[in-house]
């Protein structure tokens, strides 16, 4: 079973954080970067200077504290701006990661009455349920998510994870695959495994690395495939067989890595 928070993705509608934007600590005031003395190079880049802290709307304020993680603070800000389904997300976030679920709930469900296509909000009203371990409204909501942003490749990669949660690894394994064709990257941006890996049964991680070694192989990663793999047998699989016999892996089985790893005596790590 895994536990209440993973590698899911919320999702934050785009932010536009003014160029070098910072916000001096409290009782200081901002220092404006200094200019390049006069012998430097022609093609060295000067930064402009930060802006002030009254130059900036209340929502820039939050979007810098919540860069910071300071999410009251952010809250404090996005409170006094006129709640739209944007403002209201941002604030659900906030309180997402203070691990305040049900107030999140309450400010993710107030932004998708503001607006029903708002697929950010509802991707992440699918986290709070996947947090509370109700994997089936979970992969609904993600559902409807992907109803009104189709090509999202985070909210493939949380219905994956869902479906992974609920035993059904090959719906997890086609939704994994999605993301990837969308975004090669996607697991990356995610910080790739995370907490939900780290404390979940031994078991439970050797088989996700499997189903990503597939996933990665049949998108044709090699290099992610070897290091899932890896990471499958690190954490115990005890098939490493269908390493070699699964049509996913046929194109990487000449590969001498390949081959290294699976006449390696890899233990599993405790």
């Amino acid at each position: 079973m895994f536990p209440r928070e993973g590698f899911l993705v919320l999702v934050l509608a785009a932010i536009a954080l003014p160029a070098a934007a910072t916000l001096a600590p409290a009782g200081q005031q901002p220092q404006e970067q200094s200019q390049p003395a006069a012998e430097q190079p022609e093609e060295q880049i000067v930064q402009p200077a930060s802006p002030k802290p009254e130059s900036l709307t209340p929502e820039q304020r939050g979007d810098i504290f919540m860069a910071r993680k300071m999410y009251r603070e952010a809250i404090e800000q996005y409170k006094t701006l006129p709640q739209s389904a944007v403002v209201l997300n941002k604030i659900g976030i906030a309180y997402h990661q203070l691990m305040d679920f049900r107030t999140a709930e309450r400010y993710y469900k107030q932004a998708i009455k503001k607006d029903k296509k708002y697929a950010e909000a509802v991707n992440n009203l699918g986290t709070i349920y996947y947090s509370n371990r109700s994997y089936r409204r979970a992969v609904n909501q993600y559902k409807k998510a992907l109803k009104i942003s189709p090509n999202s490749a985070s909210v493939y990669s949380n219905l994956g994870t869902a479906y992974f949660a609920r035993k059904k690894y090959d719906d997890a394994m086609a939704a994994y695959r999605e993301a990837l064709r969308l975004d090669p990257d996607v697991f990356e941006h995610r910080g790739s495994f995370g907490v939900l890996l780290r404390q979940a049964a031994i078991e439970q991680r050797a088989r996700y690395h499997f189903y990503m070694a597939k996933s990665y192989a049949g998108a044709g990663l090699f290099d992610r495939a070897l290091l899932s793999i890896r990471r499958a047998l690190e954490n115990g699989f005890k098939e490493k067989q269908k390493f070699m016999e699964d049509a996913d892996f046929e194109k990487m089985c000449e590969m001498p890595e390949f081959q290294e790893l699976m006449a390696a005596d890899i233990r599993a790590l405790e």
